[in-house]
């Protein structure tokens, strides 16, 4: 007999860093874990074939985007998310509240929730905790959010105060109004950069109950150096059999940084969008395929990587493809994106399971401050 849905297993440990595996109603994925981001269904340039192929195990979606384009109930109706875009994989969806707050000039934040304008027709929409969770369950998904307040950063403390007191009455309502025990529901903590008030996050949400829990309120214009101190105190506090997400944070430095602290699991467009502007990610660093010194250049993007446009193409070949503007450059590079941090996420958990994450971890971020100095 199979563990139960929502089961978190972990398999090795070094320090607060961690090899583990969730199981979800649509299979189970390994953590670390990094989710390629596909806001409206699809990664931009991309077939689900292809996320297959580089390692991919679980997509993350958007409530919001999925909402206002083409609407839960068309994707409900064609038989949900997973059929809807041919991914038989678990999937997580934001519940859209980051964008709500970053993408709405208009907002108006009442206890019941937010009512704001769409950004693609301006027409109103109502999110409500009970409304987000719906929509998320119409879609099918396997992991869904709850529905969070995202204060930009700075705020006043007493904002910030009132904004996570709001959220958690929020998250309170999100798991009241859950209907689908197949699908499991992360909190999010917030608190900004103040540790109390984070503290107080996270004992609220434990006593409230989550099958996960995220950290919010990072990535929303902090330096690196706050976005790990929030990060370093919030992840060993959170429940040590339960999974934890860092929202929206996804470099492979951060990344590297996040799971020596116990963060499970990740997401950023970075991979998909820097392809978009012929950046690549090589070593420890990355290199910008529209250079002129790689027009005559024969080698792949790195002679240490076996993606499919590694063991085919040429920088030089690229860079043609990237200077004509040829569609075929944005699958290429996305391909060997997308596979790069999919390969850092089983060196890390190779490592952690060797008991070698330390000596991983000094000798990968000793090289991105190398490459950063040149």
């Amino acid at each position: 007999m199979g563990l139960p849905v929502g089961s978190f297993l972990v398999h090795a440990t070094e320090g607060e860093a961690r090899v583990g595996e969730l199981i979800t109603a649509h299979g189970s994925f390994q953590t670390p874990a990094f989710m390629p981001v596909c806001t409206q269904a699809a990664a931009k340039g991309l077939a689900p074939s292809r996320l297959r192929e580089v390692g991919v195990e679980i997509l993350l979606c958007n409530a919001y985007h999925l909402h206002v384009r083409p609407g839960e109930e068309l994707i409900r109706d064609l038989g949900g998310i997973h059929k809807f875009m041919a991914w038989d994989g678990p999937i997580l969806t934001d519940s859209g509240g980051y964008q709500v707050f970053s993408l709405s000039k208009l907002r108006k934040v009442s206890e019941a929730g937010v009512v704001f304008n769409s950004h693609v027709d301006g027409a109103p929409i109502e999110f409500t905790p009970e409304k987000v969770l719906k929509i998320q369950e119409d879609l099918g998904v396997d992991i869904m959010m709850v529905l969070d307040e995202c204060p930009p950063f700075p705020s006043e403390k007493d904002a910030l105060l009132a904004s996570l007191q709001r959220t958690l009455r929020w998250a309170r309502r999100c798991k009241e109004a859950k209907s689908k025990q197949s699908a499991l529901l992360f909190g999010i903590v917030q608190g900004g950069i103040y540790e109390d008030l984070r503290q107080q996050s996270i004992d609220e949400l434990i006593n409230i109950g989550f099958d996960g829990y995220a950290i919010g309120g990072v990535s929303v214009g902090e330096s690196s150096e706050l976005i790990e101190r929030a990060t370093r105190f919030s992840a060993p506090r959170l429940p040590r059999d339960k999974v934890r997400y860092l929202m929206g944070v996804g470099t492979p430095a951060d990344i590297v940084m996040a799971v020596s602290c116990g963060v499970d699991m990740f997401d950023c467009v970075m991979p998909t969008r820097s392809a978009r502007f012929g950046r690549v990610f090589v070593g420890s660093g990355h290199i910008n395929i529209r250079n002129s010194a790689f027009r005559r250049d024969p080698r792949p993007l790195s002679d240490k990587c076996e993606c499919y446009t590694c063991r085919n193409f040429s920088r030089a070949y690229l860079a043609h493809l990237v200077h004509s503007e040829e569609v075929l450059a944005v699958e290429l590079l996305t391909t060997h994106n997308v596979y790069f941090y999919q390969c850092l996420m089983q060196d890390i958990r190779r490592a952690i399971r060797a008991g070698d994450f330390h000596s991983f971890s000094n000798d990968f971020l000793m090289g991105v401050s190398c490459e950063q100095a040149h």
